[in-house]
């Protein structure tokens, strides 16, 4: 067992101004400043370290599917739909870019939404079994 990766350590995200990224994530997405410099910040949120690196302007996480969709890297999860709602709500009064709440066709509900530089992110209403059960939540 100790041989397997056992969990994702640190997310690293290009933005073009570290300063005011590192300020959106916090004011935006109740993320905690840990340590920031001219070329990165560190942010701790979601369970996860995530960088914030300087990047050139073109840069992003997003990519491009085989079908020409731009697709997201990275997924948040809620605990249910109606943590999905109030979320998308909060973002949404927060003047976050969001998209719709969706329905992909598997279980749960789903929504979009970007960082200053275009980063595109997905919000899920399922929490991972596993998580729940570590942390005890119903």
């Amino acid at each position: 067992m100790g041989d397997k990766l056992l969990r994702v350590g640190t997310i690293y995200i290009p933005v073009t101004n570290v300063e005011r990224s590192s300020e959106w994530y916090v004011n935006k997405l109740d993320a905690e400043l840990s340590y920031k410099d001219e070329d990165k910040a560190i942010l701790d949120f979601a369970n996860q370290s995530i960088f914030l690196v300087k990047s050139n302007e073109i840069q992003s996480s997003n990519f491009t599917d085989s079908n020409g969709v731009e697709r997201f890297s990275l997924t948040f999860e809620v605990n249910g739909l109606n943590a999905l709602k109030a979320i998308h709500r909060d973002f949404t009064e927060k003047e976050i870019r969001v998209g719709e709440v969706e329905d992909r066709g598997h279980a749960g509900r789903n929504f979009v939404f970007y960082d200053l530089d275009g980063n595109k992110f997905d919000v899920w209403s399922e929490l991972s079994p596993t998580f729940k059960e570590k942390w005890l939540i119903k």
